[in-house]
C-alpha cells in the first residue's frame, strides 16, 4: 500500500536521521513504528485504555474502576512535585 503524509519537516528530517542511525530505508522505519501501534483502535480516541484498572483489591476503599483517571492524576502531580 502507498501513503503519502505531509510532515513538518523537523519531524521528517528526525525520521530520516533515525532511519539513517538504523541502516534502514525511511519506509522501513514506518513499518516498524507501525508494527508496534495496536491492531485495535481505541474505544475512546485519545484516551489511555487502562485494561489493568481495578484488578484486585486497593485496600483503599476507593472505587478505582471509576476513579482510575483522578488516581493517575493525583500520582503523576504528585511526581512532578517531587521532581521539580
Amino acid at each position: 500500500m502507498t501513503v503519502t503524509l505531509n510532515l513538518p519537516d523537523d519531524a521528517a528530517a528526525r525520521l530520516a536521521a533515525e532511519a539513517a542511525r538504523r541502516g534502514i530505508t525511511v519506509d522501513e522505519l514506518v513499518t516498524e513504528l507501525a508494527a508496534g501501534l495496536p491492531a485495535e483502535p481505541s474505544e475512546r480516541p485519545g484516551r489511555r485504555r487502562l485494561s489493568f484498572s481495578a484488578v484486585g483489591a486497593s485496600g483503599g476503599g476507593e472505587a478505582v474502576g471509576r476513579n482510575h483517571e483522578a488516581i493517575i492524576r493525583q500520582a503523576f502531580a504528585a511526581k512532578t512535585a517531587r521532581d521539580a
